[in-house]
């Protein structure tokens, strides 16, 4: 008797005052994560950034990346607001925040808390059973890759997100944990910035044997570095699938893909 009464109050303090019928999504991921959860009928509104999944063709648009329409978005009555930190300025947050509609911040910097993010959200909207069987799917998925394609000694990746000037990725990205489960390691992890700007000479100082970019045409103008080991050994490679840059369920696909491609890398 008195362990069903815990595990009442359990349930109780656990779900949430109230599940969110009204969404608006402030990144394209969090969308899709909302899709993943099967509850695309509550999102109302979306800001923009690239391509729309089907399920969100006819939804209201709330403005693009950094660049939120507050008056549209008031108009749709969100109880709930999705938002991914660098989607809008930080004078707009403060304003949503004395609106007093409810934040629900993501930025995870590992695949292990956008897991946690996945039951998270499906608390948060009423989906508590789906969002935890997203949880269990996402780290099965990571470990299974993780043991396929480990290795005694880490391949060393160079990451780049543009050429012109040069970008790659700090260590607090995302993309670095998909790498590390890939059995390869970021060869500038230790920048803590999120998209640094390097000079050709510190990729040639670090030596990557693989680098990885959007475009066979970015990758083009590393051919005139031969003395780079990913150069001589022929290891350029465009990045698989760009899912890799949105945080939701469907980057274990885009890291499975990202796996099979470094697999091939001597």
């Amino acid at each position: 008797m008195q362990r069903c009464v815990w595990l009442l109050l359990t349930l109780l303090l656990s779900a949430p005052a109230f599940a969110a019928e009204r969404i608006v999504s402030l990144a394209p991921s969090l969308s899709e994560i909302v899709i993943e959860l099967g509850a695309a009928k509550q999102l109302v509104g979306v800001l923009d950034g690239g391509e729309r999944p089907a399920a969100l063709a006819g939804l209201p648009s709330v403005g693009r990346y950094g660049q939120l329409e507050l008056e549209t978005l008031l108009q749709l009555k969100p109880d709930l607001i999705l938002l991914w930190p660098d989607s809008i300025s930080a004078g707009q947050r403060k304003q949503l925040e004395n609106f007093g509609i409810e934040l629900l911040v993501a930025e995870p910097h590992k695949l292990a808390t956008l897991a946690d993010q996945f039951a998270e959200i499906g608390t948060r909207i009423g989906r508590p059973e789906q969002g935890r069987q997203l949880r269990q799917r996402f780290n099965a998925g990571m470990q299974a890759l993780q043991q396929q394609y480990r290795r005694e000694q880490p391949l060393r990746v160079f990451y780049q997100v543009w050429d012109k000037p040069l970008y790659t990725l700090g260590g607090q990205q995302i993309i670095s944990d998909a790498l590390r489960v890939c059995g390869a390691v970021n060869v500038f992890a230790d920048l803590p910035q999120p998209a640094p700007q390097v000079s050709i000479e510190s990729v040639i100082a670090r030596n990557p044997e693989v680098i990885l970019a959007g475009s066979g045409a970015e990758l083009e103008g590393w051919k005139d570095w031969p003395s780079l080991t990913a150069v001589a050994q022929q290891q350029l490679w465009q990045v698989p699938d760009k899912g890799l840059e949105r945080p939701s369920f469907q980057m274990l696909g885009a890291t499975g893909k990202l796996c099979k491609v470094l697999a091939q890398a001597r």
